[in-house]
């Protein structure tokens, strides 16, 4: 096969891949399956055709042409950029879970910070109720005692509205959705709040994170103690066993974001204060980056599914798979890739 014979069979196949070469160089839009395909197979024509070129020496014209199509059709390929949500993907399923192993010891002694005043408060106050007085106001305590016995009366009403079957209940539900959707949007306000205050304090030296978790944890030991003393427990642990899984881990996991940087301050090692700081920060944005998601998915469990009225046997099931979840997601995540 001559030249022109072999240009007249080979170039309406170049062409093509030059169309859909142009069409994907530089562009941020998913290719199909079916695209991917069809550029792999006239990629690999391409590649077949340059080697042929070069040993019969048809041309440099024609041989630089061939081969810039595949250089630019290698690095399209093999070097496209991943998408927004293929990076968001990857960070939550691999790097995350991989980072709070990695760095195990900061996150042990967070949740030692946090959850262990909360189960010692927790503890005491539900034993003798008035102790909380001593960590919360009685203002604040009595604004619990009022919550918890007016949710009893309106689930009350709620139930009569429904068994007469009146426009009542109609009403009930539209502002009880009204009423979660407002609160979702309070709880990922709060909570990601929360675990970012855990990790910026760790500017402090990690004094400012240590802070945040103990007067977290012994804030909530305390409520939870003294709302389960008064006679409240089904209503409130069926409330949280759901989110809490998410809630409460995720702040630990940001306090160990904070005691990373915190450390890295104490303790740069053998590297400039800045260097240190820039090195293991990245690994401390991780951790309090997939907190904050954690904590978003709480707040939505929070908002629409802690609050309904379903039967607490089935919250508390829920809450322990959940709970089981969350552990499993931790220890085994992102082990093979």
């Amino acid at each position: 096969m001559n030249k022109q014979q072999f240009l007249a069979s080979r170039q309406q196949s170049w062409h093509t891949f030059a169309a859909l070469l142009k069409k994907f160089e530089g562009s941020r839009n998913r290719a199909t399956v079916a695209q991917i395909t069809r550029f792999s197979r006239l990629l690999r024509e391409l590649s077949g055709d340059l080697a042929t070129l070069r040993s019969r020496e048809f041309g440099d014209d024609v041989v630089d042409y061939v081969n810039d199509l595949v250089a630019r059709g290698h690095n399209t390929f093999y070097n496209r950029p991943p998408s927004q949500w293929r990076v968001a993907w990857d960070f939550l399923a691999y790097d995350f879970p991989r980072t709070v192993r990695q760095e195990f010891g900061y996150f042990a002694v967070a949740v030692a910070l946090f959850f262990g005043p909360l189960a010692i408060l927790w503890t005491l106050v539900q034993l003798h109720p008035p102790r909380a007085e001593r960590v919360i106001s009685a203002q604040e305590l009595e604004m619990f005692e009022t919550m918890y016995e007016s949710e009893a009366a309106d689930d009350e009403s709620m139930e009569m509205a429904a068994e007469t079957e009146s426009d009542t209940w109609d009403e009930f539900a539209e502002d009880n959705r009204g009423m979660q959707a407002m609160m979702a949007g309070f709880y990922v306000q709060h909570n990601v709040g929360i675990a970012l205050e855990c990790f910026a304090r760790g500017f402090l030296l990690g004094l400012g994170t240590v802070y945040t978790l103990l007067f977290n944890g012994i804030a909530i030991g305390a409520v939870a103690g003294y709302v389960v003393g008064m006679g409240h427990g089904e209503r409130f642990l069926s409330f949280i066993v759901s989110h809490g899984s998410f809630e409460l881990t995720a702040i630990a996991i940001a306090g160990a974001g904070g005691l990373v940087i915190g450390d890295s301050l104490l303790h740069p090692g053998q590297s400039r204060l800045s260097d240190s700081l820039l090195r293991r920060g990245q690994v401390a944005v991780k951790l309090a980056g997939g907190a904050a998601v954690m904590l978003v998915v709480a707040a939505m469990i929070e908002g629409f599914w802690s609050p309904s009225a379903i039967p607490a046997t089935i919250k508390y099931a829920v809450g322990a798979i959940l709970w089981l979840m969350v552990a499993i997601y931790l220890v085994f995540a992102g082990r093979d890739r």
